[in-house]
């Protein structure tokens, strides 16, 4: 009887902290460092041309589509351009141009639903006009072969650039490659780091070696950015993560990191269980001498995947991460990244898709966040360090 005159008591306030939860994701403006759409869609046709398919109104497909983001709050997802490290910089180029004509595409043909922003007065005007805004970032500086294109992609709407991806480039070195040709930025690195300072472009140091790091924050002229990276501490010997230490440097340099989603990224005991359930799966398929991509072995795959929950984390680590990162970097140096669309079937319990902010929000608030906090987290640091790189551009 007592046990029931409790849930009694609390239910009234956990539906309480989901409404105001709520409330405050459509109050604020949510800004999101990186979502995977355009590389998403065009792979589903993938081609250098203007064919584009699945214009994201209303959709099953994916992570993202406007009618969630709206449901969840969110105002300004980052479309990521993202350029694969096997591609050239002649052909990294090709591609970017052809995502970037493809989120314009969206733009143009939805007009009521979504506008593509460069700044964040342009988020702002956009978010009380009731659109989603779709800023870009270019992931994966690869195609900036030379310096003009720097500039180039400025003109183009790229409004941050992330250094490099899974191989070193010839900007500088990354997280995931064990070759290290220049321990940190290269000497033409040096000459875009500052070059994208100087035309606004925010410098997005995801993806980057610890060396790489250290260099940039060493010469930026200008507050950094970690669009989608999480913290080490949970992760351990994960160096795509940062550090406590990172995190420290970050915030003197008055840059922000912006948690990434995936399982894997903010729980290290997941990557572990999700490498045996593959491994079993696996053996699974090879029984019924089946690959992953037969068409038989989809539903396989789903209902192995239902049976073992334990591949994902959950919304509670995430904010985890974000108490972290406010612990060491401050609160004025933390934001959001999902990699919605970018990190596949790994996405947490209670943040499969754009229509769960909400979720994070109520945490902050049990966890004693202020709304201005909680609004600082949403969009104010970013809102704050990509309005310094566009001051800093148009006082050279």
């Amino acid at each position: 009887m007592k046990k029931l005159l409790a849930l009694i008591i609390l239910l009234p306030m956990l539906t309480f902290g989901q409404d105001k939860a709520t409330e405050l994701a459509h109050k604020f403006i949510i800004t999101d460092g990186h979502v995977d759409l355009p590389y998403r869609l065009k792979v589903k046709n993938f081609q250098l041309t203007k064919e584009f398919v699945g214009i994201p109104v209303s959709s099953k497909d994916g992570d993202f589509d406007f009618e969630r983001a709206k449901k969840g709050g969110l105002d300004a997802p980052f479309m990521s351009i993202y350029i694969p490290a096997r591609f050239s910089s002649e052909e990294g180029k090709l591609l970017a141009d052809s995502l970037i004509d493809m989120v314009n595409y969206i733009s143009d043909e939805n007009k009521e639903y979504f506008e593509v922003a460069n700044s964040p007065s342009d988020v702002q005007r956009i978010f009380k006009e009731g659109k989603v805004a779709l800023p870009m970032g270019m992931e994966n500086g690869s195609p900036l072969k030379e310096l003009s294109d720097v500039a180039y992609f400025k003109k183009r709407g790229i409004s941050y650039v992330t250094l490099t991806h899974s191989k070193a480039n010839q900007i500088c070195d990354s997280s995931y490659d064990p070759e290290r040709p220049w321990q940190g930025l290269s000497p033409y690195g040096e000459e875009v780091v500052l070059e994208m300072a100087k035309q606004g472009i925010m410098i997005d140091i995801s993806h980057v070696s610890d060396s790489t790091f250290y260099d940039t924050i060493e010469i930026s002229p200008v507050p950094v950015i970690a669009s989608h990276s999480s913290l080490r501490f949970f992760t351990p010997d994960f160096e795509r993560n940062m550090n406590d230490e990172m995190l420290v440097k970050l915030k003197e340099n008055g840059g922000v990191v912006m948690i990434n989603f995936g399982s894997t990224f903010i729980d290290g005991e997941i990557q572990k269980i999700r490498n045996e359930n593959g491994e079993l799966l696996k053996a699974i398929l090879d029984e019924k001498g089946l690959s992953r991509r037969d068409e038989e072995a989809k539903p396989i795959i789903e209902e192995f995947i239902k049976s073992r929950p334990s591949a994902f984390s959950d919304v509670e680590k995430v904010v985890d991460h974000i108490d972290r990162a406010v612990k060491f970097a401050g609160i004025d140096h933390v934001g959001l990244g999902s990699d919605f669309d970018g990190v596949g079937d790994s996405l947490p319990t209670g943040l499969k898709d754009v229509s769960d902010y909400p979720n994070i929000i109520k945490l902050l608030l049990q966890r004693g966040y202020s709304e201005s906090d909680i609004e600082k987290i949403c969009s104010g640091n970013l809102f704050r360090v990509w309005q310094a790189a566009l001051d800093y551009a148009a006082a050279q």
